[in-house]
């Protein structure tokens, strides 16, 4: 949702560019392959136009954020505008499906615990990824 950041605009912090703790957004990510997913306190839109959406509203980008996998752009697609309007594969669905039960104990960590707890305890390596888990990516 490229206009995501409207329904938030009850939260703008008080002070410019201060933080939105109780706030978490999960989003797609297409730099994060299908049935992996990263939890980050802060950082970039990264090219995703519902977190710059949201970014602009709230004027900070100090928001937790739960990407969620759904990449790589598949072969023989123009862009990705249309690989979100596409229907999810079968097989993705079920990736998918199957992740929902660790997404829903990564949320209620988060609640619960906070960010930092929930991001030591399910940020995990990629295979072939070069950062550490907990630390903030631009490009993600």
């Amino acid at each position: 949702m490229n206009r995501s950041g409207r329904v938030l605009q009850g939260l703008r912090p008080a002070e410019p560019g201060g933080g939105v703790p109780d706030l978490l957004v999960l989003v797609d990510d297409f730099a994060l392959p299908v049935g992996s997913f990263r939890l980050r306190s802060q950082g970039s839109a990264g090219g995703h136009n519902g977190l710059k959406s949201i970014e602009q509203v709230l004027g900070t980008r100090q928001y937790a954020r739960l990407r969620i996998g759904v990449g790589p752009l598949p072969p023989g697609l123009d862009g990705w505008s249309d690989f979100v309007l596409e229907r999810m594969g079968a097989e993705d669905r079920r990736i998918v499906a199957d992740l929902m039960p660790t997404l829903i104990e990564c949320v209620e960590c988060w609640m619960r615990e906070g960010t930092e707890v929930a991001m030591a305890r399910f940020n995990r390596k990629l295979k072939g990824d070069t950062e550490p888990a907990d630390t903030d990516r631009a490009d993600a």
